[in-house]
């Protein structure tokens, strides 16, 4: 971007969460511009599992806590139909397949029996496990895909339908109506932040994420294991999938690292690679050579919800606990919304944070 840009709502961040939001104020008749630090999908987005998972980052019956049971099961519903929604938006970024939570002791395995529990005395669509991999639960609308594929789609659309967005061009200053970018400015009405990991950074005024470094591998076509859905296990510490072309790709055990994960150098590390490797051959028996790894940077809260922030003329949000492709969707179309209109599908599900006085 070079010059001065002029828009009603500049959105900083094109992830999946900010493309959400510019596609959103494009259906809401809303003249949008989006800036990006580095490539559309090139943070978080790109740097992912790959799981498109309903609900909050809380299993359920965890999430009727916090959350209490009418919130809990509105917000499910809601990424339910999130997901039926980005199939038909991009069938060849995201498939369902539905996938598996494991318990990989006594204690989860009891936990997995209150989760399921709960989710059914609210109708929510789940089934008890047990199969070759172990005991749990089965989600079968959930799903999986390649969530930059999926923002390189969205962003492909939203400019044909006039927006403009520019990558490379990081938010080096930002007022509620103005945006700074190296080479130029834009100039609006209101500057909406969708960012996750490093969101306390980019908005010191949101103290309730904190952000930790999330890392993965994956490996050659692994044709002596067949798992056919997204797995994740080990209270969702571990997860894992295979790819329609056989590959496998592992991520996790963040909580090996201590406090060095709590960074945001979306770098991976010796330890947490080498913990994934040993799981990956002797865990799931996996042969195949590995030839990626990557780390990417994710914001966390303390009570697994999202954050969605509202100050003078600006808006913030993130904060998705790892569970940002269907979740930061929902709060993405939710926040265009609110700005447009007052109002939005969160109405009374999740709240906004304000500035104190």
């Amino acid at each position: 971007m070079k010059g001065r840009v002029d828009a009603q709502v500049c959105v900083v961040g094109l992830g999946g969460s900010g493309l959400n939001v510019v596609g959103e104020l494009l259906d809401l008749g809303v003249d949008v511009v989006g800036v990006e630090r580095g490539r559309v999908g090139g943070g978080a987005t790109g740097r992912n599992g790959g799981f498109f998972l309903a609900g909050t980052p809380d299993f359920h019956h965890r999430a009727v806590a916090t959350m209490g049971e009418e919130r809990a099961a509105a917000l499910y519903r809601l990424t339910l139909e999130q997901i039926d929604r980005m199939w038909l938006e991009t069938p060849n970024a995201v498939q369902i397949t539905g996938s598996l939570r494991l318990g990989v002791d006594q204690e989860e395995i009891e936990d997995c029996r209150e989760q399921l529990q709960s989710m059914q005395a609210a109708r929510l669509p789940v089934t008890a496990y047990s199969g070759r991999e172990g005991h749990g639960l089965l989600f079968p609308h959930d799903g999986r895909g390649n969530p930059l594929r999926r923002a390189r789609a969205l962003a492909s659309k939203a400019r044909m339908r006039g927006a403009r967005l520019f990558e490379q061009s990081p938010a080096n200053a930002l007022t509620p109506t103005l945006v700074e970018t190296p080479h130029g400015e834009v100039h609006c009405e209101t500057v909406v932040v969708a960012v996750d990991g490093g969101l306390e950074k980019t908005v010191p005024a949101v103290k309730s994420v904190r952000t930790a470094r999330a890392q993965m591998l994956a490996t050659g076509p692994a044709y002596e294991v067949d798992i056919p859905r997204p797995v994740y296990a080990r209270w969702g510490y571990d997860y894992w999938q295979q790819l329609p072309d056989k590959r496998v790709v592992l991520g996790g055990f963040r909580d090996l690292g201590g406090r060095s994960e709590w960074t945001r150098d979306a770098v991976p590390s010796g330890p947490i690679q080498q913990s994934l490797e040993i799981f990956l051959r002797d865990g799931l028996g996996v042969r195949a050579p590995i030839t990626h790894r990557w780390a990417g940077a994710i914001g966390f809260t303390r009570d697994k919800l999202p954050v969605i922030w509202r100050g003078a003329g600006g808006w913030a949000f993130g904060g998705y606990s790892g569970t940002g492709n269907v979740l930061g969707a929902v709060c993405g179309r939710a926040v265009a919304q609110w700005v447009v209109t007052g109002h939005s599908l969160l109405d009374g599900i999740v709240s906004v944070t304000r500035p104190s006085a």
